[in-house]
Order: C-alpha cells, then structure tokens, then sequence
C-alpha cells in the first residue's frame, strides 16, 4: 500500500486543511464513556452502546447454543418471512443508493473535498484502490466466485418450472431453457448484478458520510455522526445510541456470516484435500482456530502484520487468478470479460426492478439476501473506506468506490466462474453437482497443479478470515467506544472473540441458513438507517464549501 506522505501518521480528522463548514457542538468524543480497570484490565466503554450490545449479543449466543434442536426452524422461518415480504424493500433502498452516488458524482456537489478545500490525500491511487478492494469483498469472492455464475447458468439453462404456487425454479428473469449462450449471459448477468455496482454503492453512501462528519465537520467516527443534520443535538441521546447499537449488531452478525462460509470452505477444501472429517465439528474447530490467530494479532497489536498479510492475500489472489486465466480458457475469459460486461447492463433494469417479479427464488433467495448482507457490512467496510479517503474529492471517491472494485469483480467472477461454466459446456459437471462450498476446488480439479491452487485457495479463505476478524472488532469497538479509535485492546479482544462465538453458535444452530437469517434480520432495521443517512449526507454536502 503506498503512501504519498508517512503512512504511519494518519491526519487528525479534527484539524481540516483548508476552508470547510463545522458542526458547532459541545459534544467530546468520549464524554458518555466510563473508563474503568476490572482485574487489571482497563476499558473505556460507551456506557450504553457497549452494554445493550454486548449483552444482546452474550443472550444470543447462549439462547442459541443452549436451544440448538429448536433454532434451525425459528431461522428459517425468519429468512423465509424477510425475503418473501421485503425483497421489494431491500431492492428498491439499493437502486436508491446507486441512483444517489451517480447523481453526486455528476452534480456540483461532487466537487467537496473530503478533509478541506486544501486536503491532499493520504495515499496513492494504487494503494487506495487495492485497499478499497481489499476491505470489500474477501471470503465472498471465494465462496460464490465459482458458484454462483455456475449456479445461475445451470438453473437459466434449465428454464422455469412451473408448480402449484407458481414457479419453483431458481432461474434468474425468464430463465434461457436450452439456450447455452443465452444461459451463460444471463448466469453472468445476475451474478455481475450481485457484486457490481449495486453493492459497493451501499458502502459508498456510509462511507462518505462517515468521512463528511468526520473530517469536515468535526464530528466522533461512529455512524450516529452522519444524523445531526437531522436530528441535531439529539443525536448524542438514544437516538443515536439506537443508531450505533444497530450499526454494532449488524456488522457483527454481518461478520459472522462471512466467517461461517469461509469456515465452510475451508473445511470442504482440507476435505478434499486431505481427506480430513468434514462437518459442524471441523467447521467449529476452524472457526476456533482462527480467532484465536486473530487475537493474537489484536493482543500484539499487529497492524503492520494484518497489514502485511492483507497484501500477501491481493498477491495470492491476483496470482491465482491470472494462473486461471493461463492454464483455462484463456480467450473466453478475455472476450468474456466485455461480453459480461454487455450482459449486465443489458439486463440490469429488469434485474433491479423491484416489483411484478415472476422469479420469486432468485429475487428473494439471492438478491434480497445478498443486499441485506451488504448492508450488514456496510458499517465495517463503511468506516475503513472512510479512513483511507481523506483528502478525495466526493466525485473522486465515488468514481473510484463504485467503478474500480467492480471491474476488479466483473474480471474476478469472468475469470473463476466463466472456467467453470466453459467446463460444464465441454462436458464436466462435477463442479455444477458439488455442494457450494467445494465448486472452486472441483473447478481447479481439472486444471493443472490442482492440489497447489486448491490448497492456496484454503490459504486465501484463512487470512481472509482472520484479516476480517481482526479489522472487524477494531471497527465494532471504535463504534462501541463513542467513536475513540486508541480504546484499549481488552476491548477489541471481547469483539473478536464474540464474532467467532456468534459464528459458532449460527452454525450449531442451523448452518447456512442460520448465517443467512441473521444477516437479513440485522440487515433490514440498518437498511432503514441507511435511507435516513443519504437525507442527512446530502443536507451535510450541500453546506459544505466547493472546490474550483
């Protein structure tokens, strides 16, 4: 990651450079905590944030843990009502965010420099953009990287199936029954539609306004901050402790979710490897042995190794995928990737239209879930985008939030699941046959060096896991904190050991779709916050003086 100036020195966001428009408040960051030493351990704790959240969060578990056999429906049944009823609402607040970054991108307002008329930026072009990738995706593109284009091209290939509540296929739109070249487009499509430009639009209105009221307007770096616009000085009371307490319980089981695939992942690939025991029980031991690698990271305070590790991951994974696109199809992958590119926008308004959807399974069963998970992270990836874009103006942040990440996915899902999608073509089916999260590994399978890219891959899917985990719990504890980002490490080490807990007891308490449901369920409730957010962002950006 480099730096134009000194890395190590990260500009006070209270001292903007150059002319901007501050909030004149009396609030100081850190008034509501209460620091204390419990058995020598010190913590600095907003009082109610960190209280109401962490014992939600401790009866959560052990309900959960203590009432296994009964959980699994009690999930279910609320993924299945989220889905089925607010798919419209989950789709309908995306297309609100795209619409709103490309109107700031072409408006006036693009012109605000975050940090002051006279900001420069931290970090290079280069290094920011590999940080905004890098905080974005993860495990995700591991998981569904192979999956889902396959999942999409096999049920579009398959055509609709009708039965007695209508239609019961997962085929996205009208499907493309027998049609190879239509499937495919439209299997890439739906899958472009997923990590594109829908999601990191939902990172990128928080993540402005987290950089807005904090750099320019003075405000703590918690999510409650972007609300005084509207809320004024009642933001510091229990509206805004509302609002942290929600940003806190949704990035944590945001989190969670994501540590559970990987888990899943991982545990399928040393399968299939190594043959080792596959299950809940090497999933629980995964999920216990990376968080404890994790919270020797947090206790050391190893940014430097967190930082180094995330820097071997993008190699790893750029190499992997340039060994893919060597050794695959190499000529599909390259023409594929603008043919996918076309695709999507060709199909984009039908697949972002809320309403009147015939394809309940793909709307419901992927999309809804997939925004409401974005959503979920949104105020961990949120806040990290924000720190490294000090000094960008808002069309360049934009540009850059929105635009270059999803190529990099575009590419990134051209490259593994048009691989896989050309194999089943020609032939092998066994990766379309695996369970989700063995696809990539039956798809490097027939590749050369099968068993070195497989077992880089379980490498990539365990410092993704723990790179997330370690930044994850600095993220809910600054929030947890009041908004204080030197809070003491006992307290970072409570988040990060509490997102592998969470993990676990999902995964006891009824697997994937336990994850699922938990992601949805903290997902709608900050889905309300964000729509309330882009009001505030924008009466915040238009007091702001602009640059030339």
């Amino acid at each position: 990651m480099s730096d134009k100036h000194n890395d190590s020195h990260e500009p006070d966001p209270m001292k903007p450079d150059g002319k901007v428009n501050p909030i004149d408040t009396d609030y100081k960051i850190g008034q509501d905590n209460i620091a204390f030493k419990l058995g020598g351990i010190g913590l600095d704790i907003h009082n109610r944030v960190f209280a109401i959240s962490g014992i939600g969060i401790i009866l959560f578990v052990f309900f959960t843990l203590l009432f296994q056999s009964s959980a699994e429906p009690v999930f279910s049944n609320i993924r299945n009502w989220l889905t089925a009823n607010l798919d419209w609402f989950f789709i309908s607040a995306a297309n609100i965010f795209v619409i709103l970054c490309l109107v700031l991108i072409f408006s006036p307002l693009g012109k605000v420099r975050l940090g002051g008329t006279e900001a420069e930026a931290n970090f290079s072009y280069f290094g920011w953009f590999s940080m905004l990738f890098a905080a974005g995706m993860g495990i995700g593109l591991m998981f569904y990287g192979v999956s889902e284009p396959l999942s999409h091209f096999t049920a579009a290939y398959g055509g609709t199936e009708m039965g007695d509540a209508g239609r019961v296929d997962w085929a996205p739109l009208g499907g493309a029954e027998g049609d190879v070249e239509a499937a495919r487009r439209l299997g890439m499509a739906a899958t472009i539609y997923h990590w594109a430009l829908h999601p990191w639009a939902i990172y990128a209105v928080l993540a402005l306004g987290l950089a807005l009221f904090s750099y320019n307007k003075g405000l703590p770096l918690t999510v409650r901050s972007i609300f005084y616009p509207l809320l004024g000085e009642r933001v510091w009371g229990w509206p805004g402790h509302v609002i942290d307490i929600l940003a806190v319980l949704a990035t944590l089981f945001g989190l969670a979710t994501s540590l559970g695939l990987g888990a899943s992942q991982a545990a399928a690939g040393l399968s299939y490897l190594f043959g080792t025991p596959e299950g809940i029980t090497m999933e629980v031991v995964l999920i216990v042995g990376i968080t404890i690698i994790a919270l020797v990271s947090v206790i050391a305070g190893l940014e430097a190794g967190v930082k180094r590790l995330s820097q071997i991951n993008m190699t790893l994974a750029a190499l992997l995928m340039l060994f893919v696109i060597i050794v695959g199809p190499t000529i599909g992958i390259l023409t594929g990737f603008f043919a996918n590119l076309g695709a999507y926008l060709q199909n984009l308004p039908a697949l972002a239209n809320p309403m009147g959807r015939e394809d309940a399974n793909f709307s419901q069963g992927w999309t809804a879930f997939y925004w409401a998970w974005w959503i979920s992270w949104s105020p961990f990836v949120g806040m990290f985008i924000a720190r490294v874009s000090r000094g960008r103006t808002v069309r360049e942040f934009l540009i850059a939030v929105l635009i270059i990440p999803s190529l990099a996915c575009v590419l990134w899902m051209t490259v593994f699941g048009g691989t896989a999608i050309t194999q089943f073509v020609g032939g092998f089916t066994d990766a379309a046959n695996s369970e989700l999260p063995v696809q990539l590994f039956s798809m490097l399978s027939i590749l050369p060096w099968a068993q070195v890219t497989s077992f880089i891959g379980i490498l990539l899917v365990i410092i993704f896991f723990v790179t997330s985990s370690d930044s994850g719990s600095l993220v809910i504890d600054t929030i947890a904190a009041g908004g204080k980002v030197n809070a003491p490490t006992a307290q970072r080490v409570f988040w990060c050991t509490f997102e592998g807990l969470v993990a676990i007891a999902l995964i006891l308490g009824g697997g994937l779709i336990a994850l699922q449901a938990m992601a949805v369920s903290a997902g709608f409730p900050f889905t309300i916050v964000l729509l309330a957010s882009c009001v505030a962002l924008v009466k915040g950006l238009l007091s702001e003086p602009r640059g030339v």
